[in-house]
């Protein structure tokens, strides 16, 4: 039985340079501090580094992020207006950041996953949900074979594409064959997403392959149990079986491997569960490391995670530190990595179709409910509840593990995974 997969996740780079004010300008000072001032990590930062070493740091990072002016594209509905919570701009209500990935192969990407031309296509897609108090976060990966509608979408340069029927990974390559930049690409894939899982989607990111690689080492690596010995040569990998700590190359090419000795049966969906395991992994270490509550090392962290990234205009480093700064206190349990239901397709077993029961993932995404149904406590300081603990009182409403596993699709939180090796 195939497992499901996260893939690789990239990034289109802007290719012209950013226009920039004088580096001593009053200005530029002004709006770095009132940013500054913005959230609480930032008052965090002040303290730990100074305001002068602050400032420049946040201005630093700022200028890593690329911005694709995407709503404009996907506004055919309204959307909500932030709140003026100076720490979470979102404070009080749930958010959906659709995480995407491309092959794109050029320039410093071409590098690591060898040069290729001719178009762009999504390789990861994954809409990652925090509960609007912030007790919860929910990865659900959706793979990218999978047959959906794809709506007619505005694109950049004032055309539109065609609605169509067909793999969901197609969205990415229309808005990009046919719009010609980033913000066309991810805004198709928004709206498909949108339309079909009713899914309200507040923002978009995207990381290319260089970019992971430097987030992966910021973390000093990460710990994580290879099976069985992995040999992919397109992916550049080779790992022997047992405990690991993965460098950013390494882990790029274990998300990324589909073919060799020890990596699978070769399909998409059998990547996801592999790549779920990784990112659990760099997950844990950001917990264990307290990354979230020092200032310092939230600061790299950003730093390396915004380098070679493409977001929304709407999403500013300044909402991105005060949503990270408000989940400090989650835990483990509450977690949860899932690949939306699927099933072979009857019209060509080489592709899958979302079984009934992705309805209700994707409705309880919708409604800011659990996966399982289940209402789990709020992380606290002082709480003493353990972490990942439900109410007894709610009952079950997932399938049994056996039924799970028969679709590749068995959910999972923090606390199940493991970085060891059985004995």
């Amino acid at each position: 039985m195939t497992e499901p997969r996260i893939h690789d996740v990239t990034v289109r780079h802007a290719t012209s340079a950013r226009a920039r004010t004088a580096r001593h300008s009053r200005a530029t000072t002004h709006r770095t501090r009132t940013a500054l001032r913005g959230t609480a990590i930032a008052a965090t930062a002040l303290l730990a580094f100074g305001v002068g070493t602050a400032a420049a740091t946040y201005t630093r990072i700022s200028g890593n992020v690329n911005h694709a002016d995407i709503s404009a594209l996907v506004g055919d509905e309204p959307r909500p207006t932030k709140s003026s919570n100076p720490e979470d701009p979102n404070a009080g209500k749930d958010v959906n950041i659709l995480l995407l990935g491309s092959d794109q192969r050029d320039g410093e990407n071409g590098e690591i996953g060898g040069d290729v031309t001719a178009g762009m296509r999504s390789d990861t897609t994954i809409v990652l949900h925090i509960s609007a108090d912030r007790s919860r976060v929910e990865a659900i990966s959706i793979p990218r074979d999978s047959m959906v509608e794809i709506p007619s979408c505005k694109l950049s340069n004032g055309k539109r594409t065609g609605a169509t029927f067909g793999m969901f990974n197609s969205a990415f390559a229309l808005g990009w064959d046919q719009g010609g930049d980033i913000a066309s690409a991810a805004g198709c894939t928004w709206r498909t997403v949108e339309k079909n899982t009713g899914v309200h989607i507040d923002h978009s990111v995207v990381v290319d392959f260089a970019g992971f690689e430097k987030m992966v080492n910021s973390l000093g690596g990460v710990p994580i149990c290879i099976p069985n010995e992995m040999i992919a040569k397109k992916a550049k990998l080779h790992l022997q079986a047992g405990n690991q700590t993965l460098n950013g190359k390494e882990a790029l090419g274990f998300a990324r491997a589909r073919t060799g000795t020890g990596v699978g049966d070769g399909s998409d969906t059998n990547r996801i569960g592999r790549q779920q395991q990784l990112i659990a992994a760099m997950v844990k270490a950001i917990l264990s490391k307290n990354v979230l509550t020092d200032a310092g090392q939230l600061l790299s962290l950003l730093g390396s995670a915004t380098s070679s990234v493409t977001t929304d205009s709407d999403f500013s480093l300044t909402d991105m530190a005060g949503l990270a700064y408000t989940m400090r206190d989650i835990r483990g349990g509450n977690i949860t990595f899932m690949t939306i239901p699927w099933g072979a397709y009857p019209a060509d077993h080489n592709r899958v179709q979302w079984t009934a029961e992705a309805a209700t993932v994707w409705d309880r995404l919708a409604k800011d409910k659990p996966l399982d149904g289940e209402s789990k406590p709020t992380p606290s300081k002082t709480s003493s509840a353990t972490p990942g603990a439900t109410s007894p009182s709610t009952p079950k409403a997932t399938p049994t593990p056996t039924e799970s596993k028969q679709a590749g699709r068995e959910a999972f939180n923090l606390d199940d995974s493991t970085a060891s090796c059985s004995a």
